[in-house]
C-alpha cells in the first residue's frame, strides 16, 4: 500500500469542519455510524491512515495538514480517536493548521499507563490472524445487536475485517511504539484552543479516571469531559448519538473561535459524569 493518506469529506464547506484522526486501527471502517449522527451539522473529514512501519508523529500530523490543503480546509476541530489524540497534539505543537478545539475520544496525552503499551505490542506480534477475526467478529456482533444493526453496518464490519492483514497489524504495532515513545504533556498544558474529553465508562485500554485527572489539573483549556457509562474504548461507534450530541454542543459552544479569552480558561472545577 502506498504511504499515503486517503481522505474522505462530507458535507457542505460552509458547515463547521471536524477531521476525525482514527485510533489504532487507522481507517474509517468505524467511524460512519457516528458521521450519520453528524450529518446535515458538519463537515466531516475522515482519513485512513497508510499501513507504514516507518513514519514518526510529525509525519502523520504533515500528511494530514498536505491532504488537509488539498481539500482547500484550512481551519477545523479535531476529534483525536485514541491514537489520533497523538497525532492531534502534535498538529497543536507544528502550529500549520488553525485548530478550533480539539475532542478527544477515548484518548489522552502521554499514555496514563505506559508500561502496557510494549506488552501490548507483544501480544499483537503474538496472536495470529486467526485468532483476532474471530474475536473481533464477535465484538462486532454484539455492537450491531446493542444498535440493533442494518445491513449497512454489518457491510462496515466485514470491511473491517478485510482489512486486518498481517501488514495491517504490523503497522498498529508500530504506532503503539509511538505512543510509548510520545509526551505531548507540555502542548496540552500551553495550548489555547479549546479542548474536551469523551469516553466510554468502561474502557480497559486507556484509563479515563488517570486522563481526567491530569487534564483537569495540567490543561487550562480543558472545558467539559464526558463519560457514556454504557460504552467502552470505542465510544464513537458503540455510543454514537449521544457521542454526536455533545461534539455538536461542543462545536456549538466553540463558536468557531480559535482563541480563549482569560475568563473562559479551565477555573478548576468541572462536573463528575456518570
Amino acid at each position: 500500500m502506498p504511504e499515503h493518506l486517503e481522505i474522505r469529506t462530507e458535507g457542505a464547506a460552509t458547515l463547521p469542519t471536524l477531521i476525525y484522526l482514527p485510533g489504532l486501527h487507522g481507517d474509517w471502517t468505524l467511524i460512519t455510524c457516528l458521521s450519520q449522527c453528524l450529518r446535515g451539522r458538519v463537515r466531516f473529514v475522515s482519513f485512513t491512515y497508510p499501513r507504514t512501519l516507518v513514519w514518526s508523529l510529525d509525519d502523520y500530523a504533515r500528511a494530514v495538514e498536505n491532504a488537509l490543503v488539498e481539500q482547500g480546509i484550512r481551519r477545523g476541530w479535531l476529534l483525536g480517536e485514541s491514537f489520533g489524540s497523538q497525532i492531534t497534539w502534535t498538529l497543536l505543537a507544528r502550529g500549520r493548521f488553525e485548530v478550533q478545539g480539539v475532542i478527544l475520544a477515548g484518548g489522552f496525552v502521554k499514555h496514563p499507563v505506559r508500561w502496557m503499551v510494549r506488552p501490548v505490542k507483544l501480544l499483537c506480534r503474538w496472536s495470529l490472524l486467526r485468532w483476532f477475526v474471530p474475536a473481533y467478529r464477535l465484538y462486532s456482533n454484539l455492537v450491531r445487536r446493542s444498535r440493533l444493526g442494518s445491513t449497512e453496518e454489518r457491510a462496515l464490519v466485514e470491511a473491517f475485517l478485510i482489512r486486518r492483514t498481517e501488514l495491517d497489524l504490523a503497522a498498529a504495532r508500530h504506532r503503539l511504539d509511538l505512543i510509548a515513545d510520545n509526551d505531548p504533556q507540555d502542548i496540552a498544558r500551553q495550548t489555547q484552543v479549546p479542548v474536551y474529553g469523551l469516553t466510554g465508562g468502561l474502557d480497559p485500554i486507556v484509563p479515563w479516571p488517570l486522563v481526567r485527572h491530569w487534564l483537569r489539573r495540567q490543561c487550562l483549556a480543558l472545558r467539559d469531559y464526558q463519560v457514556i457509562g454504557f460504552s467502552d474504548h470505542n465510544v464513537l461507534n458503540m455510543a454514537a448519538e449521544p457521542a454526536a450530541r455533545k461534539i455538536l454542543a461542543w462545536i456549538g459552544q466553540g463558536g468557531g473561535d480559535p482563541t480563549i479569552s482569560p475568563k473562559d480558561t479551565y477555573s478548576g472545577k468541572l462536573r463528575s459524569w456518570d
